[in-house]
């Protein structure tokens, strides 16, 4: 049941899944749903955020998925995170984002755009 419910929470994707959400896919009740999503937590699959959600609050769970992804370091020259002034406020839900840097969405479609 747990991999069941870890294929669902990764198919939601960057958004995430609320946990009531993930229970009703299941087909479970809400303390099963509750302990799956805890257990997966607990073995570093999962993270689960607060939310208040329609006045309640509730649980959004994210996949810690780990793929694997090979860097080659010859097609990283230009990155402009390596010179950046601002990277120490950097990050998922910081002042300043990888989703919202223009220099970095910049640099990356160059490099796509340049690729063989």
């Amino acid at each position: 049941m747990e991999e069941k419910a870890y294929q669902i929470i990764l198919e939601a994707g960057e958004r995430g899944l609320l946990q009531s959400d993930l229970w009703r896919k299941l087909g479970v009740n809400s303390r099963e749903g509750s302990r799956i999503a805890m257990k997966l937590e607990k073995r570093g699959v999962v993270r689960r955020m607060k939310e208040l959600y329609k006045g309640r609050w509730t649980y959004r769970l994210f996949a810690n998925a780990k793929e694997k992804v090979e860097v080659k370091w010859d097609t990283l020259g230009g990155c402009p995170c390596f010179t950046c002034t601002q990277i120490s406020r950097c990050g998922a839900g910081q002042p300043i984002s990888p989703n919202h840097c223009w220099k970095l969405t910049e640099y990356i479609n160059k490099s796509v755009n340049e690729a063989p």
